[in-house]
């Protein structure tokens, strides 16, 4: 799953030394003349003859922001995909089966105190016992309260997956050097990556909304300024690029991850993992039972 640069999108259209988008050329048909390079708009607007050095420079790179934060946008959208997927599959996990644990644990507590409290005198009973109820005691907590409803998978629309593109390329933290700026940006992408695994369109629409609207975004003036800021977030956007790849690896590389592939390749193949593992924990928790409603086989 390793992100290559022909799984980005196109770069924005061209924009000129003001941020607005450039047409492109209509393609000339065969047989007819080439129109007049004198009334043809300049292809590359940094090759304008109109704009000075300087805002050539700041078309330039205004050119490279766009893709660059294009990539950033894809990018955050693969990694929210992923931790998304990844949680709703740990809830359905622990729904299904961590439980199932968390109460056959209980169980092999429960054997295991009752076997301390007949033999007070034998040390390795009694740190038996206290063993047995540390584990129950973590599964529950890893496991937490059994929720009647069952977790439902990660699914996300397409319309979901491009109102996050938009705000990640708007709103994203590390496109700013502004620390007022950067700070609300940074609570608006935790909210927007909340709203996401939720599934909640109108959540991300108030917030890309909201941000547009607010003064942080306002526009200094002056190309020699505008370019030192435009500088400043492509060096922050490739920072952040490097970050992601690197969140990727070790969500890739992590446990959760690599019983997720193992489940989805068994169930490609018609096999019914989660319930597999649920038929095998409740034979277990029988078996515990038994045992500790009878007494007399407790040792064996």
């Amino acid at each position: 799953m390793a992100l290559k640069a022909t799984d980005i999108p196109a770069a924005n259209p061209r924009v000129d030394a003001a941020g607005r988008a450039i047409p492109s050329s209509a393609a000339n048909h065969a047989g007819h003349a080439a129109p007049n390079p004198a009334q043809a708009p300049a292809a590359n607007p940094a090759l304008d003859p109109q704009l000075n050095p300087e805002e050539q420079e700041l078309a330039r790179k205004r050119e490279e922001q766009a893709a660059i934060e294009s990539e950033l946008a894809e990018r955050e959208l693969r990694s929210a995909n992923l931790r998304a997927e990844l949680g709703a599959f740990e809830r359905q996990y622990l729904h299904h089966v961590g439980s199932r644990y968390a109460e056959l644990d209980e169980l092999k507590a429960a054997v295991a105190e009752r076997l301390a409290q007949d033999q007070p005198a034998n040390e390795r009973a009694q740190q038996a016992a206290r063993e047995a109820r540390a584990r129950a005691a973590e599964t529950q907590s890893t496991a937490g309260e059994k929720s009647e409803a069952t977790p439902r998978a990660f699914e996300s629309s397409p319309e979901m997956k491009r109102l996050y593109r938009e705000v990640a390329k708007r709103v994203h933290p590390d496109l700013t050097s502004d620390r007022a700026d950067r700070a609300k940006r940074q609570q608006l992408m935790a909210e927007a990556n909340e709203a996401y695994e939720r599934g909640d369109e109108t959540r991300l629409r108030k917030i890309f909304t909201e941000y547009e609207w607010s003064a942080e975004a306002v526009q200094g003036e002056g190309p020699g300024a505008e370019l030192i800021r435009v500088i400043r977030r492509i060096s922050q956007a490739r920072g952040r690029l490097a970050e992601i790849e690197a969140e990727l690896q070790e969500l890739l590389r992590s446990d959760l991850y690599q019983l997720k592939v193992r489940l989805d390749e068994a169930q490609s193949h018609g096999r019914d993992v989660l319930k597999e593992m649920v038929r095998k924990v409740e034979d277990q928790i029988a078996q515990a039972k038994r045992r500790l409603e009878n007494p007399q086989g407790l040792g064996r």
